[in-house]
């Protein structure tokens, strides 16, 4: 699909886009934090509390069995999603920081030694470093953490100085796409390296998939983990991937009703039905797994690959007239960055407007932006500032956003932006 020659009509899709902020019309560059929900995702939830309504894998009656149905082919979808080998390599979790929490606690406890450590980096979310750091704890496993260049990227180079440096590293853990510079991480080459050196890779995987087609099978990371609310589907629902053969030997870290083939009163007893229901105990979220669903056919309607060249579109057309017009107004981190992420800070007459004032400012003017740092506390450290502002672009954008937004920032002092509040 050509995204600007249908921009009007993606536009009409999302509801939300017809309400103001501030009284102004909305203008929303706060996906990377939670994208918009189109209204045929809406409606597949309600369509499910209003006609199917059941529990799944639980009852004996017609309603029952067209959720699992239902349910089953949420799974069947979400594996093509991202090109996994099997359906049973997708396991439904909350989000992708569950994923990661469930992962750290299992691989540690069950693949790890004292003696192992873990390999992030210092620009990644906290989702991909306190789990590892919690989990190694009572083994003395640390979390090391590589070089990236001076622009923030992840190497294969640093990648494999690293394992020189930390030779008994078992685990790699980076995100796809940074939640703050928007990088795209070399995967397939990471993946590579980490496995001659006999590690398992971990990817964060949230700010890739609405952006970008995955293919794990490609890429050959062990894991993969995303949540539904970042690609206009429901939150509470995300995807644990792991190869198969790696989650069949992990044991899951939650039990109760789903997980269990039988049990009885030894603690002995336990047989765990088989990947991945094992690890899905208790009643999943099944409005927000065939809503996710709904949103990944939506997304593939449109094309990963077309989403991606039109944020890019947005995103040189922003750098443009910054470049033009904003010269001694902002400073951007990642210019270079693939994608539609622009991540900067504001100054007046070279004074740092804070970053949660300057998104403040914007809010006023109508537009939705985050500001601080992110939930990457290390990156702070990196850039050398308390914080920044993060505008981060989607196919439902349109340059008039963009000229909104430079404009605001064009007209941002200190003065205007301490005002809002008093």
């Amino acid at each position: 699909m050509n995204i600007k020659e249908n921009i009007e009509a993606i536009r009409a899709d999302f509801p939300i886009l017809k309400r103001e902020m501030s009284g102004l019309p909305l203008v929303y560059l706060d996906s990377c934090a939670t994208a918009l929900k189109p209204q045929c995702v809406i409606d597949e939830v309600v369509r499910y509390y209003t006609y199917l309504g059941a529990n799944a894998q639980r009852g004996d009656y017609e309603m029952a069995a067209q959720v699992d149905y239902a349910l089953d082919a949420a799974r069947k979808t979400s594996a093509e999603f991202i090109n996994a080998k099997k359906t049973e390599e997708i396991v439904f979790t909350s989000g992708t920081t569950e994923g990661l929490n469930l992962l750290a606690l299992m691989i540690t406890n069950q693949f790890l030694k004292q003696g192992d450590a873990i390999l992030t980096c210092e620009t990644e979310h906290a989702s991909s470093v306190l789990p590892w750091q919690q989990a190694g704890l009572a083994k003395d496993i640390p979390v090391n953490f590589i070089e990236v260049d001076q622009e923030g990227r992840i190497t294969p180079e640093n990648v494999e100085k690293a394992f020189v440096q930390y030779p008994n590293t078992k685990v790699v853990v980076f995100a796809q796409v940074s939640n703050v510079l928007g990088f795209n991480a070399p995967i397939k080459e990471i993946a590579k390296i980490a496995h001659d050196h006999g590690a398992y890779l971990v990817v964060d995987g949230a700010q890739a998939v609405a952006h970008h087609a995955i293919d794990v099978q490609d890429m050959d990371c062990d894991f993969f983990c995303f949540s539904s609310h970042k690609l206009c589907g429901p939150s509470g629902i995300g995807v644990m991937y792991g190869k198969f053969e790696l989650l069949d030997q992990l044991r899951p870290i939650f039990f109760g009703g789903e997980s269990n083939a039988r049990f009885a009163r030894s603690c002995d007893s336990l047989v765990l039905k088989k990947t991945p229901t094992k690890f899905e105990s208790g009643t999943l979220p099944i409005e927000g797994a065939l809503g996710m669903a709904t949103a990944m056919r939506y997304l593939m309607n449109i094309g990963l690959n077309n989403i991606h060249e039109y944020e890019w579109e947005l995103k040189q057309y922003f750098l443009k007239r910054a470049q033009e017009e904003l010269q001694d107004k902002i400073k951007i981190y990642n210019p270079n960055a693939q994608g539609g992420i622009v991540t900067f800070n504001v100054y007046d007459k070279g004074q740092l407007i804070f970053p949660q004032d300057m998104a403040s400012y914007l809010s006023n003017k109508g537009i939705a932006v985050r500001s601080g740092q992110h939930c990457a506390k290390l990156m702070g450290e990196f850039l050398g500032v308390p914080g920044t502002v993060r505008a981060s672009i989607y196919f439902y954008n349109t340059i008039e956003d963009i000229d909104r937004l430079v404009d605001a920032i064009k007209d941002a002092t200190v003065e205007k932006c301490l005002d809002i509040f008093f």
